[in-house]
């Protein structure tokens, strides 16, 4: 093309240059031919394994959809269900005031707090459990009153404490040790001045630890919890030491005993363990969704609603420091 003002040629922009558009850029994709070799070898390995436990006689699969749903299987399912449930709320009451004695200035209520955890932490589950099974053995009677005079009250400890009780006190205290330690790296997970900032405020130590301190420790603090309350789900198989027998494990071996088919009835005791597994693992998720909120939230989208107790706090914060500063102008 020629310019007729100048009479030169103008020459066309280089591909590339200032003027031209981008030329586009193929992308392609980096192959990996070896996972694919190993994820159809792991799905074949799969395949090979469930079609073989499906023709295996051991396993015994009518018997397994015989029992699956039987009444006394769905009750001592039950029973495992509320000895967990129990457990762990008495466990996280006594974790929580654990937590708060081993952070505490007095030492006599932090080496009581250290004592409880080491007891706790340093013997098994199993051996607590069968102390408390011989409660009734090593106290005979539960009395009420001045310490070595004649008691006002007593009871029989067999009349007081039965086996289902004892097996959620030996769970529940041996509980209430790791507790403890998972509500204290929680509240030091808080920044500290989070708190000092709550004092400035007016708050009191109960408001600052309910808005403040507990909304931003509690992010920490569900996901070991809910790898607890899973383990706690297992752990009551052991209270057959204490012994009580009415929950899904014992309740399946004491059947199995009976029909003389141990595998079908550990498979059924499996599948109700998976399903009330599977149910406490949503409820986790949906709790660690619902403290994780405001967190990770980019600084650059804008003023908004705020989210998490932290924003609730710099807010409050920036409104003192800007009253501050103007009754500091106008002195």
């Amino acid at each position: 093309m020629n310019d007729t003002s100048s009479g030169r040629a103008t020459m066309p922009a280089p591909a590339g240059g200032p003027g031209a558009a981008p030329v586009p850029t193929k992308v392609v994709r980096l192959r990996h031919p070896w996972r694919i070799v190993v994820a159809v070898l792991l799905l074949a390995v799969v395949a090979v394994f469930i079609i073989d436990a499906a023709q295996r006689e051991a396993f015994d699969w009518p018997t397994v959809g015989k029992y699956v749903f039987d009444q006394r299987v769905s009750q001592a399912a039950g029973f495992t269900l509320l000895l967990t449930v129990l457990s762990m709320i008495i466990g996280v009451v006594l974790g929580v005031i654990l937590a708060v004695m081993r952070q505490s200035p007095n030492p006599v209520l932090k080496s009581i707090a250290w004592v409880w955890l080491w007891v706790f932490r340093g013997t098994p589950v199993y051996v607590q459990l069968v102390f408390w099974g011989l409660l009734s053995t090593i106290y005979t009677s539960i009395d009420l009153g001045v310490p070595f005079m004649e008691p006002w009250v007593s009871y029989p400890t067999t009349a007081l404490l039965n086996t289902f009780w004892l097996a959620v006190i030996g769970l529940a205290l041996n509980e209430s040790a790791y507790m403890a330690e998972i509500v204290r790296a929680g509240l030091l997970s808080v920044d500290p001045g989070q708190t000092e900032a709550a004092t400035a405020l007016g708050m009191s130590w109960g408001k600052s630890m309910r808005r403040i301190v507990l909304p931003q420790a509690m992010r920490v603090i569900i996901p070991p919890t809910g790898n607890e309350v899973i383990s706690m789900l297992k752990t009551t198989s052991l209270v057959t030491a204490v012994p009580f027998t009415l929950e899904l494990y014992t309740r399946t071996r004491d059947i199995s005993a009976a029909i003389f088919a141990p595998v079908p009835l550990l498979i059924v005791a499996s599948i109700w363990y998976l399903a009330i597994t599977s149910v406490l693992m949503v409820g986790q998720y949906f709790l660690e969704k619902r403290f994780a909120r405001g967190v990770g939230a980019r600084p650059d989208t804008g003023p908004g609603p705020v989210t998490g107790a932290m924003s609730a706090v710099d807010a409050e914060i920036a409104e003192t420091s800007i009253a501050a500063k103007q009754g500091g102008d106008a002195r």
